[in-house]
């Protein structure tokens, strides 16, 4: 069975370096079987600006967030995706504000009982991949970081392609080691 890969990408460019890395990505996945969905977080309709903490997804049967938008349709295709890939660029040592709406909403996916110390998830088992570009190479490490920990503390594998002086939004295009690394980063976690 082809697994399903979901891949939420934070660029607010449609045609930028994170969508070329997206691109090659999905090309190489999609060769080695697997069914890839895309999501463009910046062009999703949201109703709030990321979680709002009133936590009645964790009163809720389902994983799912109590706030009905197109963000709460992406949360649950994560929850029954294999691979979750996170594309982003580097924005101030951090993801962009596009898919940092939805990592704050991913807050629905966990299910804590703070007096019995447990935590459930359906991300458990699953593969979180990190693919992020940077003008310059500072701020790289800082911005994996948080991603590494996500997947740790939720029990996913992790992987993750940094392509550093990726240079100006489209540069990468002229990039033919980036184009390959992602390719093979596709197909490796297919």
């Amino acid at each position: 069975m082809a697994k399903k890969i979901l891949v939420l990408s934070g660029s607010p460019k449609k045609n930028g370096n994170t969508m070329t890395l997206v691109k090659w990505f999905t090309e190489g996945a999609i060769l080695a079987g697997a069914d890839v969905d895309v999501v463009q977080t910046a062009f999703l309709k949201y109703k709030t600006n990321g979680c709002v903490s009133c936590r009645i997804c964790q009163s809720l049967p389902k994983y799912e967030c109590a706030i009905d938008d197109e963000a709460k349709l992406v949360l649950a295709k994560m929850a029954i995706a294999d691979v979750i890939v996170m594309a982003t660029p580097l924005y101030f040592f951090g993801p962009s504000a596009q898919l940092k709406l939805i990592i704050d909403r991913m807050f629905s996916l966990y299910k804590w009982d703070n007096k019995a110390g447990t935590m459930k998830t359906p991300l458990k088992g699953k593969t979180l991949v990190l693919i992020a570009s940077a003008y310059e190479e500072v701020g790289m490490k800082e911005l994996e970081a948080p991603f590494k920990i996500t997947a740790y503390y939720s029990g996913m594998k992790f992987e993750s392609l940094l392509v550093p002086n990726a240079g100006e939004s489209g540069d990468i295009k002229k990039s033919e080691d980036a184009r390959q690394k992602a390719i093979a980063l596709g197909k490796k976690v297919a």
